[in-house]
């Protein structure tokens, strides 16, 4: 029987802060919990703006040439999708909408991600920093895909909502992490209880 496949997107265009850490704690709990588990981050990655020419829907296939390609590809080959962002004005990093709106061929050509479980991670600078704003954005753009989407049970119930301004200051917020936790929880009992595993 194939493993399940989990992958997490980080968002942040910061290489190693607080975003990377808390998409990779929801990780490791997936594979402690038995899923093979692959990471991005977006941070040094080549994403350019949806042009909005519809050459998908003509072709089957965006006019860029950059590193979403590769991306959307690994969105396809995964079971479920944790994607997490920091907060910049009450809304997702530029990085990621970018990114998001760049899966456009992915629905318009057989939708491509639905059934996928999917959820949401926000950090922001403080505990009501607008993160819940930027978990709706993300599970917004999931249901679009017609993917399953879920939250963190019995704590923030939007996902995974951490505090910090510095690099690390999440690992020192346990209530965030907490809900980080149960998300992938989450994912995983999800995952399971479609039948997808």
């Amino acid at each position: 029987m194939d493993r399940i496949k989990v992958l997490g997107i980080s968002g942040s265009p910061r290489k190693n802060g607080n975003t990377e850490i808390l998409i990779n704690k929801a990780l490791e709990v997936c594979k402690e919990n038995g899923a093979d588990t692959s990471f991005i981050s977006l941070a040094k990655k080549e994403i350019n703006y949806c042009d909005g020419c519809y050459s998908c829907i003509r072709n089957s296939k965006c006019v860029h040439n950059d590193d979403a390609r590769e991306i959307l590809d690994e969105m396809v080959n995964a079971d479920a999708i944790i994607i997490g962002s920091p907060t910049y004005f009450a809304s997702m990093s530029g990085k990621l909408k970018s990114l998001l709106d760049r899966t456009f061929p992915l629905r318009v050509n057989g939708y491509k991600l639905s059934g996928k479980v999917g959820g949401a991670i926000a950090v922001g600078g403080s505990r009501n920093g607008g993160q819940e704003f930027v978990c709706r954005e993300i599970q917004n753009w999931m249901l679009l895909h017609e993917m399953i989407v879920v939250a963190d049970k019995k704590t923030a119930h939007f996902g995974g909502i951490a505090v910090g301004r510095r690099p690390g200051d999440v690992v020192d917020d346990e209530t965030g992490i907490k809900t980080v936790e149960n998300l992938a929880l989450q994912v995983m009992e999800t995952i399971k209880k479609i039948g997808k595993r």
